[in-house]
């Protein structure tokens, strides 16, 4: 007899061979249908692999995508004009299931990752999870100014707090949510105004492999290496990592190799020629995937200081390589690196970035106790947090949980799990 539980998961973008959002939300479908019988609902983008091939064993309901290419590619990726449509054939779709006798145990919608969209499995008498969630996090006030050269649609995003405060249609969706999950505790706190049932925490995305190597200073020598990969936008923190460097002139042998293209590029290569550290800092640009990969082996330390980050994929490949992360306290970053893996800085304004910064650089470079304590950190935090059959497990716990369903094989109770982490 198949006891196995029939899951039906929202994902409007799933797709491995994609990046970000996409491929995370396919390695969870892909994890999960190992333990669960999954059907998904989700769009099919013109031109990429079908996703029904990428998911043997899963039922796959997929209906083309509206996406815009080009210059406006950034804008439909953040805008995603095919969700409205999505969202009436999902309803359309799961009701009619319901009434021609499919079963449900659970729906879980697992994207979008953004607190803006409302789920169209509310209200239909399955249990419901949403998220991970994340987003909606404000530019603190003294970076403003600084961040107004960004499209003008990522200015957007400030709509989504007050969304979350009038619009009933989205306050329903996690209101009436058997469970919430989201990246890190501060989107619990952007729900605060929500009668949320229950929230719990975990990442949205995860990594497969942990790097056995543990950073010991002596391995490359006097040279310390610092690596920041993400995109050159300013809320990224670049340009105060730019800063930071010329107060950190005087350690020799110090360098920071930076991946990533963006807006904000052009204004960090000038920084970088008026204060002279053109020898210092090597600005990479995009470059593939392999590259990136050499790089997290060959540096000591991971540099993050976005102070707008809603999850961080980054740091999580810099955990899996064993590196320390130097990142802000602020967003899905300041959950998941802690005292034992890295240092967290506040993002106040951008001369306190930039010395905060430069004080971190200077504690690690000068302490190799601290970062070989921190490199064994980063990999345990990792497998933590990060590890997909550990997460996929978790998430089958937490199905079994909302569906009293009796607790599998391997299962753990919810309220020690490391990978799924509730947050009250």
């Amino acid at each position: 007899m198949n006891d196995k539980m029939h899951v039906l998961i929202l994902a409007p973008g799933c797709d491995g061979t994609d990046v970000g959002e996409s491929w995370s939300c396919c390695q969870w479908v892909r994890g999960l249908a190992e333990h669960c019988e999954v059907t998904l609902l989700t769009l099919q983008r013109p031109g990429r692999t079908p996703v029904a091939g990428q998911l043997p064993g899963v039922h796959v309901v997929a209906w083309n995508d509206i996406h815009w290419r080009g210059r406006l590619e950034r804008f439909s990726s953040m805008l995603k004009p095919g969700y409205f449509r999505f969202y009436l054939q999902a309803r359309r779709w799961i009701r009619n299931a319901l009434k021609q006798g499919r079963r449900f145990d659970v729906m879980h919608q697992l994207g979008p990752l953004a607190l803006r969209y409302p789920s169209p499995a509310v209200g239909l008498g399955v249990p419901l999870i949403i998220g991970p969630l994340a987003g909606s996090l404000e530019t603190p006030k003294a970076f403003e100014a600084e961040c107004r050269s960004a499209p003008w649609y990522t200015r957007l995003r400030s709509l989504d707090q007050l969304r979350l405060k009038f619009d009933p249609w989205l306050r329903n969706t996690y209101a009436s949510a058997d469970v919430v999950i989201g990246v890190a505790p501060y989107v619990k706190e952007l729900l605060h105004g929500i009668p949320v049932a229950r929230f719990e925490v975990a990442a949205e995305t995860g990594v497969h492999d942990v790097s056995p190597t543990i950073r010991l200073p002596e391995k490359h020598g006097p040279e310390l290496r610092l690596l920041y990969v993400g995109r050159a936008i300013r809320t990224k923190g670049l340009r105060d990592l730019v800063q930071a460097m010329s107060l950190v002139a005087d350690i020799p042998h110090l360098t920071l190799d930076a991946v990533g293209m963006g807006e904000d590029l052009t204004a960090c290569r000038d920084l970088a020629a008026e204060l002279h550290l053109e020898h210092r800092i090597h600005f990479h640009g995009w470059i593939p995937r392999s590259e990136v990969e050499g790089l997290y082996e060959q540096s000591d330390v991971f540099v993050f200081p976005s102070f707008r980050e809603p999850s961080g994929n980054a740091v999580f490949e810099a955990l899996s390589h064993g590196l320390p992360v130097i990142t802000t306290d602020r967003g899905g970053p300041g959950y998941v690196v802690d005292d034992e893996c890295g240092i967290r800085v506040p993002a106040d304004n951008p001369a306190q970035l930039a010395q905060d910064l430069a004080t971190a650089i200077r504690r690690i470079a000068t302490n190799s106790e601290l970062r070989e304590h921190l490199s064994k950190g980063a990999a345990k935090r990792v497998r933590q947090l990060a590890l997909w059959p550990n997460k996929i497990s978790r998430m089958v716990d937490l199905y079994r949980d909302v569906t009293h369903r009796p607790q599998g094989v391997a299962s753990s109770a919810m309220h020690v799990d490391e990978c799924l982490v509730s947050s009250g």
